[in-house]
């Protein structure tokens, strides 16, 4: 079984590499001439398309499509009606109407859609499922994520849906839920109505709650996902891949416990890998894939609910308590 790459940009290329590297590219659809010679240098011998539409015409099973963000919804129902197995990267859509469409699409022509939510095959996050449903922290109070850095600002997409998409995917994962509540507040302050910094509060059946900030205006690169429990708490350090268990908790009777920290899991993993060995299965035994459309659109969900909250959040329409644009009186030092 064979797969086609559309799309061969500054994400594309890790897809041409790995499926050349697993032994299973067909082909490469590239619109960008320069991309395309490239190709051609780097991968003798394989068929370069400047036309995603001649790569559907191919006789290949499926499709992994790294085109921008914009255009995943068009792309990847062209390669549905193909008869295509699908793989898109993040977002599956733009909008919750194109990403149900596409689920049902997927599920008419009976193909497989998988969406690349990348974190979900990091092994780290998959031993921290398997922690957390053992019980060993206790029920799970919150969890609280950072993704910050100064990052590639996007012009079609805000932060939340560029980088936030990676997760709240995780998120809804570890939960295992729905979240009942979306709160999300943010600022605009390079482009208009492209938020640079955002953060979203999810809160689950249970009382599970969830807080995510996100930016691509920040100076030191920051990703981190905290998760605190009755009995203890847990630090997810994605840049070093590795996981903290800190025996700490606050006791029934507000007294502190501290039983000190150890590391739990380390690991470097290949996602990337993962993720595209996890595709090849699915199309090859058409069971379901961890990261499909229907879990890509509960993801889409919460985006396009805290999209909305942020343009009303825009308006500032919140209660004015100074009429005035002088400083506060404050006390100087003395």
């Amino acid at each position: 079984m064979m797969v086609g790459v559309i799309g061969a940009g500054n994400w594309g290329k890790n897809l041409v590499r790995t499926f050349f590297s697993l032994g299973r590219l067909a082909g490469v659809a590239e619109i960008n001439p320069a991309t395309r010679q490239w190709l051609v240098a780097a991968y003798p011998g394989l068929p370069v398309y400047s036309d995603y539409g001649d790569l559907l015409a191919c006789d290949i099973a499926a499709v992994a499509i790294a085109t921008p963000a914009a255009t995943h919804y068009q792309v990847a129902r062209e390669a549905l009606l193909a008869g295509k197995d699908v793989f898109v990267e993040k977002p599956l859509a733009l909008s919750r109407a194109e990403a149900e469409e596409l689920v049902a699409l997927a599920e008419n022509k009976n193909r497989i859609l998988m969406v690349g939510h990348l974190l979900l095959y990091q092994p780290a996050v998959q031993w921290l499922k398997r922690y957390l449903e053992a019980g060993v922290i206790g029920p799970v109070a919150f969890l609280t994520q950072e993704r910050l850095k100064l990052g590639r600002v996007r012009s079609a997409e805000n932060v939340l849906w560029s980088f936030g998409v990676h997760d709240i995917a995780v998120l809804l994962y570890l939960v295992g839920q729905k979240p009942q509540q979306v709160k999300a507040s943010g600022q605009c302050f390079l482009q208009k109505e492209i938020a640079d910094d955002v953060y979203l509060h999810l809160r689950f059946p249970g009382g599970i709650a969830a807080h995510l900030h996100v930016s691509w205006l920040w100076p030191e690169q920051r990703r981190l996902l905290t998760i605190a429990g009755s009995k203890a708490m847990l630090v997810y350090d994605e840049v070093q891949q590795r996981l903290t268990l800190h025996k700490k908790r606050i006791t029934p009777d507000l007294q502190n416990e501290d039983a000190g920290s150890e590391v739990v899991f380390q690991g470097e993993g290949e996602p990337l890998l993962l993720e595209c060995r996890h595709f090849l299965n699915r199309v090859a035994d058409r069971r379901r894939p961890l990261s499909d459309g229907k879990g890509a659109l509960e993801v889409i969900a919460v985006l396009e609910e805290a999209e909305k909250q942020l343009k009303e959040d825009g308006k500032w329409s919140g209660k004015i308590i100074s009429s005035t644009n002088q400083p506060a009186s404050m006390p100087g030092p003395e």
